[in-house]
């Protein structure tokens, strides 16, 4: 998507104006994910840095989504930072594995080791995984992977298995590593199926928060109101980890009903920024869809998806 030079310095401006509110910044982010070249890309390495720590992470998300060779050094000074959050650190490390080139082993491997948060090294792990996967089916350019149904870059790819059971029982199985798991959860998610939401659902009980937050971001592409009753459970426990509450906050948005509406204006008032901030952009963004308009600046229409009943 080209635009012009106005309009790009516009939204990396109003992506980094402290004194806008989040959801105004998270508009200039959505739209400059869908950009190229330098202007975008430094806007979103600056805001990697942002005392915000929902919108840092997220600028994060997005370098990786672009695929965007040119982001790895700060990406690795973000994961080496021990002083960032460790939502922030996690999203980087997921970053250099969706950009996946070689060149970014060395320093997953060291995180995988010496990180002092779980959600961190096993991030690296999945990271790890993708590339040698992708260097395994000879893929020199990450990008030319097949893509996700739901257009995003997923950090792994969905497993060839097309029995739910089976996917079922990875997915929850503890012993399993986080890729496989991962897999499975792709694959159950690419089913849409009513048995593979169910399993999807159970594994929100995981004992890995990392595994958990995946779940909630998948439930939120699924846009099932099935999951609406476990979201919200998740959402209220304040001892759940942040990451995992965000996650659910913005699938209770995705899935936008009447109760989630209401769930979501309560703890837009919550203590912890991660959560309160999610439900604020997840708010704004439902009050433009109500109005029929796009959150996004500049918005990319995504293809209708037709999922295996």
């Amino acid at each position: 998507m080209e635009v012009s030079v106005e309009m790009e310095k516009f939204l990396c401006d109003l992506l980094l104006d402290h004194n806008k509110p989040i959801s105004e910044r998270f508009r200039a982010l959505f739209s400059l994910r869908n950009l190229r070249g330098p202007t975008p890309r430094d806007a979103l390495i600056l805001a990697t840095r942002d005392s915000s720590n929902l919108l840092a992470h997220e600028a994060a998300f997005a370098l990786g989504q672009m695929q965007d060779g040119e982001a790895i050094p700060a990406l690795e000074l973000v994961l080496s930072d021990l002083s960032l959050h460790p939502i922030v650190r996690h999203e980087a490390a997921e970053a250099l594995g969706a950009i996946a080139l070689e060149r970014n082993i060395p320093l997953l491997k060291k995180s995988l080791i010496s990180d002092p948060a779980q959600e961190v090294r096993e991030t690296c792990e999945l990271a790890l995984s993708r590339i040698e996967e992708l260097r395994d089916h000879g893929s020199v350019d990450p990008s030319s992977a097949e893509p996700s149904p739901f257009l995003s870059v997923d950090p792994a790819a969905p497993a060839s298995c097309s029995s739910v059971q089976e996917l079922r029982d990875t997915l929850l199985d503890e012993k399993k590593g986080m890729y496989e798991r991962y897999a499975a959860l792709f694959a159950l998610r690419n089913n849409g199926g009513e048995e593979a939401v169910t399993a999807i659902i159970e594994s929100l009980g995981s004992r890995s928060a990392l595994l958990r937050h995946e779940v909630a971001y998948v439930l939120g592409q699924l846009q099932n109101k099935r999951a609406s009753d476990a979201l919200s459970r998740t959402l209220r426990d304040t001892n759940e980890h942040p990451m995992v509450r965000h996650e659910a906050a913005e699938a209770l948005g995705s899935i936008a009903d009447d109760e989630c509406l209401s769930l979501l204006e309560e703890f837009a008032k919550d203590p912890e920024p991660i959560v309160s901030q999610s439900c604020e952009v997840a708010l704004s963004m439902l009050e433009f869809e109500k109005l029929g308009k796009s959150f996004e600046y500049l918005f990319m229409q995504a293809p209708k998806v037709e999922l295996v009943p």
